[in-house]
């Protein structure tokens, strides 16, 4: 079980992300770029890749549900309430991961 105010915490612990309105709901950005958003109080959606997005559906049909921004699929929305907490913070951080700077990640993983 996740509350947003738990998935709140594991996006903004993550190093550099900032919030920032994002057509009238609130978005999680690393250095600019978006990973997810909050289109309401029992959802997020998070922008992770189309084969983690497709994993995450077909592992956890209950709670996870592909989002398409016209024909293309653009991220996973996954219902907070019965989400475990480690599979938002892993899909948070997948998503962080693929939208944070070369040079952040690889300083963070100590080739920088």
């Amino acid at each position: 079980m996740t509350t947003l105010d738990e998935a709140r915490a594991v996006a903004l612990a993550l190093p550099e992300v900032a919030t920032q309105d994002h057509h009238g709901i609130d978005s999680f950005r690393v250095r600019g770029k978006i990973f997810a958003s909050v289109p309401d109080d029992d959802h997020i959606r998070v922008m992770v890749d189309e084969d983690d997005t497709n994993a995450a559906v077909a592992e956890y049909p209950e709670l996870c549900a592909p989002f398409y921004w016209g024909s293309r699929l653009a991220c996973v929305v996954v219902t907070l309430a019965p989400a475990s907490p480690e599979l938002v913070r892993e899909l948070l951080t997948e998503a962080w991961r693929r939208k944070a700077p070369k040079k952040l990640l690889a300083e963070l993983d100590g080739r920088g």
